[in-house]
């Protein structure tokens, strides 16, 4: 398993119970090689503009992704998994795609310090 893999892994859901689900690897977490990852869902309505990302069948990494439907990535889905509790890969997104997701997720955690540091 690696950064912008498709994997399965058991997540929360809204009743409290653990479903495996497709998510994206964001990026291995030192010391213990935990990985950040967000979750993946077939409910592209929920996709938040400038901030997720939505694959579709007709993108050129959709094949490789492993996802069997338009999918959004959402990056408010956040989950910091042991390499233990990956259940398995589906495939993995391109890397533009994914280094786009890592600096919205950057600049959204970043944007209120910024905001402060200003005169």
């Amino acid at each position: 398993m690696r950064e912008a893999d498709i994997a399965l892994a058991p997540l929360p859901q809204a009743d409290g119970a653990r479903k495996n689900r497709p998510v994206l690897i964001l990026r291995e977490l030192p010391p213990f090689g935990d990985f950040l990852v967000c979750g993946v869902s077939g409910q592209i309505h929920q996709a938040v503009a400038g901030f997720d990302e939505v694959v579709r069948a007709c993108d050129g990494d959709f094949p490789a992704s492993g996802l069997l439907c338009d999918s959004v990535i959402r990056l408010g889905f956040l989950a910091v998994l042991p390499r233990r509790k990956i259940v398995g890969t589906l495939g993995a997104i391109d890397s533009a795609r994914h280094e786009r997701l890592l600096k919205n997720l950057a600049n959204h955690l970043t944007a209120k310090i910024l905001q402060a540091a200003r005169p």
